[in-house]
């Protein structure tokens, strides 16, 4: 990373009167309308501060990074831009993982009004050739040439990248290596091109065809949406981030980059998954974004060791969740104090410090989203003194709709409504939604926008597609889903008739539907074709449910790679009418299936599921 003169950085940007009030330091809509000018504003006040940290591999130590050596990088990348023919409106990719480098490149396109598409690293090479041509990319970052090589081997028409930009790997024909790519020196431009309404972001996620759908957020959108946020959930100046979550990912780009950004907040970036555990315990967050995935896991790792404890560890982590929780309750003025309380600090000591101490032990709270979070292990980490707090969004709102904050926290709810967010509950129970954070619209798809985005009495609403309700107190409870989508526990949404269509064009297949909401994968329940289902019996005996599985891979050919069946169950009978498992006009009853084989389907994910205690 080039070192800046902050300095010159003062000069460019000086302080006059800051809004610094209660340790906050945020930059409001009125001071920055865009997402770059928020940036440039950050740079002016916190020059000096650092912004970002990362691992160096080639030094073996943490490095920190000040605003004003990213606004120096960003003016390296806005001079190449420029120079590569780009213009405003022109859209960029990027498949690079959380890091300073996925910063500044979208700080710099921000600036030059073009458009970042993100890109999932650990997506499927067609799909990622898919949303490269969809959204027409005319560049694209990659970290290494060989996913280059790979997603060009595809079928897939990615004719519009004019230049392919790699840290790593072979220079060829539009192939080059940033370091080669880059100039020596940037140049300030004192001001962006972008206006608050333009498109600033497509963002793909799931549609119901197979094919994801490009949803276009403006500069408006996301950057209204992590001030509301803030506003709701407030990050500070000294607060620590530690960012593992893909930045294509809405919910860590907004909370965990914007807002952070707008806070003056540092943020670290995690080295992978598998060494968040080692991170959390050297970073030592203050704020996580997350999806109820990673306290799943650890919640289940928590009592498959109380298993192997003694009776006295046992009964002294069940006395440090009741206590806990009842602490809790108190604060939240939902119950009256208990004298029992006076030995919170006993249970603290011996029991929850231990478990906050593996999740780096400065937590102040967890923002939980991207899919439904158990209650009961948001009560197992609330009574330990770990606050996850629970929101409810989509892409298509940039994605936060609502969320639970400290003061007001409901296990079984999904939150308070931002500030400058409004909603209502439409014909079916459906949750609608309206305010500065619902999307432009789908990219190239106006069919899909105008049944998403309906206007009435001059105001745009989103159709969530959700069966919602709102309490007394305001707070939003999600109770199912108009249409037949799935949402896995890493926020992955998945459209079950798809695939189940896709499935049953083998004949080997007469029945299928899909399970797997709130869980680590998809499963499959089946009813076969009697002779075909005997000969593989014959063929593959103790092997047959892997061979059912790769031939349900053969069908699916189509969809992301997050949608992949991992396990099936085989039905002993048909469904039918009479059964009352199909409607007479045998489309299958997903309540009713599901119940029937409740057992089946609780097996599929033993060990992968939720511990209930």
């Amino acid at each position: 990373m080039t070192t800046a003169n902050n300095d010159y950085y003062a000069a460019q940007y000086p302080i006059d009167a800051l809004a610094v009030v209660n340790g906050l330091d945020t930059i409001n809509t009125q001071t920055a309308s865009t997402l770059d000018e928020a940036f440039r504003e950050r740079v002016r006040r916190s020059s000096e501060k650092v912004a970002y940290t990362q691992y160096n591999s080639r030094a073996d130590a943490w490095q920190g990074t000040t605003w004003a050596e990213i606004a120096a990088e960003v003016e390296r990348w806005q001079v190449a831009f420029r120079e590569s023919g780009l213009e405003k409106g022109d859209r960029v990719a990027i498949c690079y993982r959380n890091s300073v480098e996925w910063v500044v490149f979208d700080q710099a396109a921000l600036r030059l009004g073009l458009v970042v598409v993100p890109l999932y690293t650990a997506d499927r090479a067609d799909n990622i050739a898919y949303v490269i041509g969809n959204s027409g990319a005319k560049l694209v970052l990659f970290e290494h040439s060989d996913t280059w090589n790979s997603v060009r081997s595809t079928d897939e028409d990615v004719s519009s990248i004019e230049k392919v930009l790699v840290f790593d790997g072979d220079e060829e024909a539009m192939v080059k290596t940033v370091a080669n790519w880059l100039p020596e020196h940037g140049q300030h431009f004192e001001r962006g091109v972008a206006e608050p309404d333009d498109l600033a972001s497509i963002v793909y996620t799931s549609g119901t065809t197979g094919r994801p759908k490009g949803v276009m957020l403006s500069h408006k959108n996301m950057l209204a949406n992590a001030y509301s946020g803030m506003r709701s959930v407030p990050l500070k100046p000294n607060d620590r981030l530690l960012s593992f979550l893909p930045l294509s990912h809405t919910l860590e780009r907004t909370v965990g980059y914007y807002a952070a950004l707008i806070s003056g907040s540092e943020v670290t970036f995690n080295r992978s998954i598998k060494q968040l555990s080692e991170d959390l315990s050297v970073v030592k967050p203050t704020v996580l974004i997350s999806v109820p995935r990673i306290f799943e896991r650890v919640h289940n790792q928590i009592y498959t060791s109380l298993n192997e404890t003694s009776a006295v560890q046992r009964w002294l982590f069940s006395c440090a969740i009741n206590i806990g929780w009842a602490r809790f309750q108190t604060k939240q003025g939902l119950r009256a104090w208990h004298p029992k309380l006076l030995f919170s600090w006993l249970f603290d000591f011996f029991v929850a410090s231990k478990v906050k101490s593996k999740l780096g032990g400065a937590l102040d709270f967890v923002i939980v989203g991207g899919a439904p979070l158990s209650e009961e292990v948001a009560k197992t980490f609330i009574s330990l003194g770990i606050p996850l707090l629970q929101g409810y969004g989509l892409t298509e709102s940039s994605p936060v709709v609502s969320v639970n904050t400290k003061e007001q926290n409901r296990t079984n709810s999904i939150g308070l409504l931002l500030r400058g967010v409004n909603v209502k509950i439409a014909e079916n129970d459906e949750l609608w939604v309206s305010g500065d954070n619902v999307m432009m619209g789908y990219w190239q798809r106006p069919e899909a926008t105008a049944k998403t985005i309906v206007e009435q009495d001059g105001t745009r609403w989103l159709r969530t597609g959700d069966r919602a309700s709102i309490d007394q107190d305001g707070f939003l409870k999600i109770i199912g889903r108009i249409k037949d989508i799935l949402v896995l526990a890493n926020g992955e949404k998945v459209p079950p008739p798809d695939i189940e269509s896709a499935i049953a064009r083998n004949p080997l297949f007469n029945q299928v539907m899909i399970v797997g909401e709130g869980k680590s994968f998809l499963s499959a329940l089946l009813v076969l074709n009697n002779d075909l289902a005997e000969q593989a019996r014959t063929k593959y005996g103790d092997k047959l449910e892997s061979y059912l599985i790769e031939k349900i891979a053969e069908q699916m050919d189509d969809f992301p790679g997050y949608a992949k069946i991992r396990k099936v169950h085989i039905c002993d009978s048909e469904w039918t009418v009479e059964s009352g498992l199909l409607t007479p006009t045998l489309k299958i009853k997903r309540p009713k299936i599901s119940a029937h084989y409740k057992s089946a389907i609780a097996a599929l994910y033993e060990g992968h599921g939720v511990h209930k205690s």
